[in-house]
């Protein structure tokens, strides 16, 4: 057993996240912020790669007031679970993510990760181990099925994103398409990783709903099980 897993991303018309240099950029508005709020709300736990945590150090909270107030009368933590998949144990101790806003952590670890940043980690979140060199994250999402997890968000990066797909662990994509142009070979884009090599591997992809919201459009996607 695993959760359902619905990966949320902002993207560009020509389908980048952020400039070649890897720098933030705003592509969507207050609409779609809103929307990314709400969900993050509902959601039970926000995952990111160590990627994103180093890049834009980000604290996963639920920003409004009258969404944390719902979830404690609910009975749950004012955020939801915040995860990182860090093979090596990269996450710096003073980082927004272990910090920022009450409630619960999680750092995903492989044995290859050192034992004194793993320690020094514990300090701050729950530390799974699983994987010899990099995360099981099949592994990993069984064992946060196990501790209540079931709706996971997944806010990046594209080697995480691309990783869940090709284990075909990935249930929904939801994309803001911006109207924008950032261009450059090498900027990052929503999925990159290694990538499919073949045509019959690629992740299919069914359209749920298309919503104009802000300048740009949402995307809903179901993903296709073979």
């Amino acid at each position: 057993m695993r959760p359902f897993v619905f990966i949320n991303i902002a993207m560009s018309a020509d389908g980048k996240i952020s400039t070649r240099e890897r720098r933030q950029v705003r592509i969507s508005g207050t609409e779609d912020f809103s929307r990314v709020d709400r969900i993050k709300a509902e959601s039970d736990a926000i995952m990111v790669g160590i990627g994103t945590v180093l890049a834009d150090d980000p604290s996963l909270t639920v920003k409004s007031p009258e969404l944390r107030a719902e979830r404690v009368a609910a009975g749950r933590d004012e955020h939801p679970i915040r995860i990182v998949v860090d093979s090596r144990g990269r996450t710096p101790p003073d980082a927004d993510i272990l910090h920022k806003g009450a409630g619960r952590r999680i750092i995903a670890v492989s044995r290859a990760a050192p034992r004194e940043r793993v320690e020094a980690l514990a300090e701050h979140a729950d530390v799974i181990v699983t994987g010899n060199e990099t995360v099981d994250l099949a592994m990993l999402l069984a064992d946060l099925h196990h501790r209540g997890v079931r709706r996971l968000m997944v806010e990046g990066g594209g080697t995480l994103i691309w990783t869940l797909f090709e284990q075909g662990l990935a249930d929904e994509l939801q994309t803001f398409i911006g109207n924008m142009i950032i261009g450059g070979a090498d900027a990052p884009t929503p999925a990159d990783g290694r990538g499919f090599l073949r045509e019959e591997d690629f992740a299919r992809l069914r359209i749920i709903e298309i919503t104009q919201l802000d300048d740009g459009l949402l995307l809903r996607w179901s993903v296709e099980k073979g």
